[in-house]
């Protein structure tokens, strides 16, 4: 092994590491899509509960990304790297095991946890080990794994659901994460944070875990209860209070869990805006589209899967050279015209019908490759040009939570308007097109708030980037 990894190539090795956990994390974000069917009919599972098989791995990964990456930061990110992997490989067993809807549940919202304390560490290792000149091209290709997985879970998905079982998309983790847990510390060197006298946030983390599953809780359950009942009106109003309460503490703690003094810098707080966007629109976006394919088109599991091939595809090929890009001319109109592709998508897949050929899926399967291509990574190096090094995890951390936090309520906030409406047809489009409203915002607020990314040739900390 000594003879492959030299001084030289160690921190590509590095890289390699960390992308296979982050492929395992990202890619159970929209591996069980197209296994929802089959999930429901083995399970005997609501519709409802199958929102929460993906919004809780959404919002536990959102509610403790803030608090992984502080812990990454303060006690070691490799460490909690590899804490986080183990917690992921024993959840996703659990979830292959699941007898019924509550214990599927409750793994993947273990399964999150582990995401969560995993996600973080992966970004700030990057940034700690590569030099800002470099940084954009790492960057480039852990968003493109990040983007790779997301647009190939369903494909995978499928294809496990169709020929093996659906149990099958949580066991392939284990092997994987078990060779991940054994070959890191062969390829990760261990760093944190040593500058600053920290502690964890547990008020912070409570607060903010209280408000996100409530408001998520109230637009899954909505539908069931009644938006006047005294069970949803009380979760909004304890998704309100706890969120604010958050923001109160945050503010005036010694250590905060998360730092507002951050989206003092424009640039942060436009890339992590927008970034919520993508996932307001882009997770209920394949949650339903692989639905629609299945429950209104007739799909089989890997037709379906295999019809995001295109979009799978051209991530591949787009995401990296858009990281490269964004070294030379900055994010800020990427990021715009890539999300602006996403909007057209989803408009165009607003307008379609209850009899439709794959050529006519196509178009915007090609758009989203592109857009999602030109967005993921160039908004995730202008979050983290805004960072110093030694508090890349809890900057990684923001945004990650960003997208996740979008992630849950998209799945929520459509799954809302698709069981509100007359037929499942009507509330996919209506769906839909929010979701491309959603997206032009996120584009305008890019372009607005983002800027040429700046990297440091002294020993400046990436922090000193503008804040006007």
């Amino acid at each position: 092994m000594q003879r492959f990894v030299t001084p030289e190539n160690k921190k590509w090795w590095t890289l390699a590491a960390v992308s296979v956990g982050l492929f395992m994390i990202m890619l159970d974000n929209t591996v069980v899509n197209v296994a929802l069917p089959s999930m429901r009919a083995s399970l005997n599972m609501t519709l409802s509960e199958l929102e929460w098989v993906v919004a809780g791995y959404a919002l536990t990964f959102a509610a403790f990304m803030l608090i992984g990456g502080k812990l990454a930061d303060y006690v070691g990110r490799r460490r909690i790297f590899m804490i986080g992997l183990a917690i992921f490989t024993g959840a996703s067993l659990a979830c292959g095991l699941a007898p019924n809807g509550g214990f599927l549940i409750g793994a993947r919202i273990v399964q999150g946890l582990g995401g969560a304390m995993m996600n973080p560490a992966t970004l700030s290792i990057i940034t700690a080990t590569f030099a800002p000149r470099e940084r954009g091209r790492a960057i480039g290709i852990w968003a493109g794994v990040s983007a790779l997985a997301l647009a190939i879970g369903p494909l995978v998905g499928g294809l496990l659901t169709e020929h093996v079982n659906w149990n099958w998309i949580f066991f392939i983790n284990v092997p994987i994460g078990l060779a991940g847990i054994f070959l890191s510390p062969l390829f990760i060197d261990e760093s944190r944070d040593t500058t600053a006298d920290q502690r964890l946030d547990v008020p912070g983390l409570a607060t903010s875990a209280l408000g996100l599953f409530a408001l998520t809780y109230a637009f899954i359950e909505a539908n069931n209860y009644g938006w006047t009942s005294t069970r949803i009106i009380s979760a909004f109003v304890i998704a309100a209070v706890s969120l604010v309460v958050f923001v109160l503490l945050e503010r005036h703690q010694r250590a905060p869990m998360l730092d507002l003094s951050l989206f003092r810098n424009r640039t942060f707080g436009g890339a992590n805006a927008s970034m919520l966007f993508v996932g307001l629109a882009m997770f209920g976006t394949f949650f339903y589209v692989s639905l629609y394919m299945q429950n209104i088109l007739g799909y089989s599991p890997v037709q379906a899967g295999a019809s995001f091939l295109p979009m799978t595809i051209l991530v591949i090929l787009v995401a990296p050279r858009a990281g490269a890009l964004t070294d030379k001319v900055g994010s800020r109109w990427l990021v715009g015209g890539g999300m602006t592709l996403l909007a057209v998508m989803l408009l165009y897949y607003s307008r379609l019908g209850a009899h439709e050929s794959f050529w006519m899926l196509l178009p915007g399967m090609l758009l989203g490759g592109v857009g999602m291509g030109m967005t993921m990574t160039p908004v995730t190096a202008a979050a983290m040009s805004a960072v110093a090094v030694d508090k890349a995890g809890v900057g990684s951390a923001v945004l990650n939570s960003a997208r996740q936090v979008g992630g849950s309520l998209g799945i929520a906030v459509m799954g809302a308007i698709v069981a509100g409406a007359a037929d499942y047809l009507t509330g996919f489009k209506d769906a839909l097109q929010l979701g491309s409203a959603l997206c032009l915002a996120g584009a305008v607020v890019a372009v607005l708030a983002i800027r040429k990314i700046e990297h440091p040739h002294a020993a400046a900390a990436p922090a000193a980037a503008e804040a006007a």
